[in-house]
Order: structure tokens, then sequence, then C-alpha cells
């Protein structure tokens, strides 16, 4: 059976659409990383003969692209994808949050984003999100406006704070001109 043959709503990729990564199998996942099976069986089929190979992804983490390309219908550049998706697995479980840069004055604010914006030839409104330790989570360019002026919506500011469960929100901009506005 076909990937094409299963209704719509039962498809991978319309099911992580509709209901999130999180709702599919391994299987399924894997087969969404193949994205096509042989003449002979469907996608989900080889993402399945993948797994059972390799008893599951514990053995699959540590495969190499021979033993990956063993398997019919998998060829070099389907076993490159798998392993390249291997790879940002460990390399996202191993990020530590403790190095993240802390914002405890508004020197180190200033430290943080200075020498990006200090020649910048536009005004420039960025965000810096944080989480309740003052670490920086993320930093977003909410507008460019013109050589004086930025007009932001607070939807913008903080649909990211939302998006990203920011406990607070720095917000900053820079003067292209040189010229500092008292109170701003």
């Amino acid at each position: 059976m076909l990937i094409r043959d299963f209704p719509k709503e039962e498809r991978p990729r319309e099911r992580f659409l509709q209901e999130g990564p999180q709702s599919l199998s391994t299987q399924e996942l894997l087969a969404l990383l193949l994205r096509t099976g042989t003449k002979d069986e469907s996608v989900l089929q080889l993402a399945n003969r993948l797994i059972s190979t390799f008893e599951g992804l514990r053995l699959l983490k540590d495969a190499s692209i021979e033993e990956i390309t063993s398997i019919k219908g998998i060829g070099e550049a389907k076993a490159i994808q798998i392993l390249a998706s291997v790879e940002l697995g460990r390399r996202i479980s191993s990020l530590n949050y403790n190095d993240r840069y802390v914002i405890r004055s508004p020197e180190d604010c200033a430290n943080y984003c200075m020498e990006e914006m200090r020649f910048l030839s536009q005004e420039h409104f960025v965000c810096l999100y944080l989480n309740t330790k003052n670490q920086v989570l993320h930093k977003q360019t909410i507008f460019i406006g013109s050589l004086n002026a930025s007009i932001v919506h607070p939807r913008e500011v903080y649909k990211e704070a939302f998006r990203r469960s920011a406990a607070s929100i720095i917000c900053l901009h820079n003067h292209p001109s040189g010229v500092r506005l008292q109170g701003a």
C-alpha cells in the first residue's frame, strides 16, 4: 500500500501539520525523513523495516552509512538525511542552558547589544527575552524603521514573549543619527 492510498487525514505529513510531531510514531517520523518508499513498498513499510533492522532508535543512532545503505530501498542520500537528523538530535540534547548570557544591569544589556547596533544606519527596535534567571532566551529585531523613527505595535513584542515563555522582556533601540532623546 502506497502512502497516497492512505486517507489524507492518516498520512504522516498531514497529521504532523494537524496534530503536531508528538502525535506521530517513530515509524512515521522516519517515513517523513525518507520521503519515498520503493516500487514494492510504501515509505511507512520501509521505515518499519529500518526500525526492525536496528531494533529501534538505540542502534540506529550509532549506525554507519554503510549499515544503513545495506537496507534495500535506502541509498546514500537517505542514509545521510537520517544520520544528519540523528546528529541534530544529539546536538540539541547536549545544549547547556547554563551558558546563556545573564543580564543583571543596564550595562550588561549594553554590553550584549551595543557592538552589533552601534553603526546601524536605520533605527532598529530590538527585544531581549529573558527567563526567570535573567538569562537571554532569544534576541529579535522586531522592527527596522527609518533614520530617526520606528513604530512598533505591542502585539509584535508580546507575540515572541509568549512563544518563548519569557519571564521578562527588555526593549531597546539605537539612534542612527547619534542624537539621544531625553527620557527615551
